[in-house]
């Protein structure tokens, strides 16, 4: 009998430590999960702080341009407003739009192209870009680690209990979307060209001579 409760006693220790093991594993987890989520907020924030200069800079030289402008800053509005990863990818792909119509707007104005502000803000904002893209793929990494851990045995056993819910991807919808938008100021501004010289046959004739 007392070997029973002995044997009883070592399964029942083991079983505590399995579940007390898994439990701290899922919050590793969870946590790394948060943890790459604040880093893409760190970088969405950036991009949120560069937009009005951007659009300023540009209305500096486009004012007529006020739909673009006014998009551009209802979409920023949206993408801060935005709560959880799939509702903030989605308000992303909007303010990428909005962007991009906002650069095709940058391209008619060589003066604009050519101004040093304009520049620097371009420089920073693919600089934040890229770092939302790897943020973005560091923070899908953990969630599909943990999802994976929590829909799986013996994960999906304790999950429930100890509230360890599913967590949602950042992805955006369209790959079009995922590239910055920008300038190409390796063209130079269009010159009308010279006017052409007139044809051989349209020179004065030489002069008779008497």
């Amino acid at each position: 009998m007392t070997w029973v409760i002995i044997v009883l006693v070592a399964i029942l220790l083991v079983v505590a430590l399995l579940v007390v093991g898994l439990y701290n594993r899922l919050v590793r987890y969870r946590n790394g999960v948060d943890n790459a989520w604040a880093q893409v907020e760190v970088q969405l924030k950036r991009r949120f702080d560069l937009i009005p200069n951007l659009v300023e800079t540009v209305k500096g030289y486009a004012a007529h341009e006020r739909g673009v402008f006014e998009e551009v800053t209802e979409a920023r509005t949206r993408a801060q407003q935005a709560q959880g990863p799939a509702a903030a990818a989605a308000a992303e792909g909007i303010l990428g739009q909005a962007l991009g119509r906002l650069f095709a707007v940058a391209e008619a104005y060589p003066d604009l192209k050519a101004s040093q502000n304009f520049r620097e803000l371009q420089g920073q904002l693919d600089e934040t870009e890229n770092m939302i893209a790897a943020t973005r793929e560091s923070y899908n990494q953990s969630v599909l680690t943990y999802n994976n851990a929590v829909q799986t045995f013996p994960g999906t056993v304790l999950a429930g209990p100890f509230g360890f819910t599913k967590r949602e991807f950042f992805e955006v919808s369209d790959d079009a979307q995922r590239e910055p938008p920008r300038v190409d100021f390796s063209q130079p501004a269009s010159v009308p060209p010279a006017d052409a010289a007139p044809p051989a046959g349209a020179q004065d004739a030489p002069r008779e001579t008497s």
